[in-house]
């Protein structure tokens, strides 16, 4: 089985001109190995998503010609974040929340649940004192009472930030219209898009008509708030994400395992900082006529290969690295349990943010990743004693020593 591999730099140089038909011109170019990797060619590993776009470039995407207009609004908002209590969306509404309170907005944040429970002992909870520290209100209760928890308090915008379905997020949907709230902003997914031949997802392809959050997204549109917009994310990193993305590579090269990858590891995949996510929504909520009616893809311009992640990772880490390929069937796993994400090509572009607000983005992985390293280090996760199990079932059918030699 080999153990190193070859990466491919792609440049999607034309934009649409009809939904689905670009011209994209792809440049071949083979890596170094491992021990030699310098930072130069750490970043040919990732794809440029930088292409511009014009009116046409998808559909259903409302108020495209409002954006020549609109100047970031100067006025202070009251902003209700609805944030969910798990997951790796929880912290979006924490730099959200941080964002807008540096930018002088009242912002409280709803938590589902109780304060003292456990959940509430790790980030980005237990950071919620920064929050407080720079203004903001912390609160906690049930999203389904939402008007009773904020005591009969008036905003302006309000973001849910917890609901995957219908049945979870209409209570505060039908509460802020009904509170004449000006606007409703929802994180949605960019999971809810149909697979596709070509990539990557732009705002207005195919969905999935059976996923929780389009009828969310489809109700939210049949309301008529003076704006309203949803964002779809994927894959995040940064300092108080409590879903493991980084971690499960750092997890096997702090140990000196070999990291498993299912399939080439050329498959392509979107990991973005979360302060790109809170940039973007922030920008929607001083743009709201620009943002109106509108879907956004909620991500980094670029994307990475599951073997350039690896690699970036060794290289936060100051570690060598050992790629081991692997089908799943042959290995007798179940993909979804043994890799931390989908084994195929899964990624979008933020055209709409770029293009009709003026939205930049600032992931930088390499650099993202040595600080999510030494955060790493720094809660002592290096030296916890972790289980293996489904790793060395793989390693076992490929017979590999589940140690690398030095």
């Amino acid at each position: 089985m080999a153990t190193s591999s070859s990466f491919s730099t792609f440049s999607l140089l034309s934009q649409r001109t009809s939904p689905r038909l670009p011209t994209i011109t792809c440049s071949l170019s083979p890596l170094p190995s491992v021990s030699s990797l310098s930072q130069s060619s750490l970043s040919s590993q990732f794809l440029s998503l930088s292409q511009p776009m014009n009116k046409n470039n998808f559909s259903k995407r409302p108020n495209l010609s409002s954006k020549f207009n609109v100047v970031a609004s100067a006025d202070k908002k009251k902003v209700l974040i609805v944030n969910t209590n798990s997951g790796g969306h929880a912290v979006i509404g924490f730099y959200f929340a941080k964002e807008l309170l540096a930018s002088g907005h009242e912002v409280t944040v709803l938590t589902v649940g109780e304060e003292g429970s456990d959940k509430m002992k790790k980030p980005p909870f237990s950071r919620f004192s920064e929050l407080v520290s720079a203004g903001g209100k912390t609160i906690w209760g049930d999203p389904s009472e939402v008007e009773k928890v904020v005591g009969g308090a008036a905003f302006d915008v309000v973001l849910d930030n917890n609901g995957k379905d219908l049945d979870a997020v209409k209570p505060v949907i039908d509460w802020a219209k009904s509170a004449n709230v000006s606007q409703f902003l929802f994180i949605s997914s960019a999971g809810i898009y149909k697979t596709s031949d070509e990539v990557p997802h732009v705002e207005g392809d195919p969905v999935k008509e059976d996923a929780g959050h389009v009828a969310v997204e489809k109700y939210i549109a049949s309301l008529s708030f003076p704006s309203w917009a949803t964002f779809r994310p994927q894959y995040m990193t940064g300092s108080g994400n409590n879903k493991d993305c980084e971690e499960w590579f750092f997890d096997r090269i702090a140990r000196n395992r070999p990291v498993p990858i299912p399939g080439s590891g050329m498959q392509l995949t979107s990991i973005s900082h979360v302060r790109d996510l809170s940039s973007m929504l922030t920008l929607a909520v001083e743009k709201p006529v620009a943002a109106n009616g509108n879907i956004f893809n909620c991500v980094c311009d670029r994307a990475v290969t599951f073997n350039g992640l690896a690699k970036l990772c060794a290289q936060a880490a100051g570690s060598e690295l050992k790629i081991v390929y692997y089908d799943p069937k042959e290995a007798g796993v179940d993909a979804k349990k043994a890799f931390p994400f989908r084994n195929m090509h899964f990624y979008s572009e933020p055209r709409a943010a770029k293009e009709i607000l003026g939205w930049k983005s600032t992931t930088n992985l390499p650099e993202d990743l040595k600080e999510r390293f030494a955060e790493y280090v720094s809660i002592g996760r290096d030296k916890k004693e972790l289980k293996f199990e489904v790793d060395d079932k793989i390693l076992n059918s490929l017979k590999v020593p589940a140690s690398v030699t030095a």
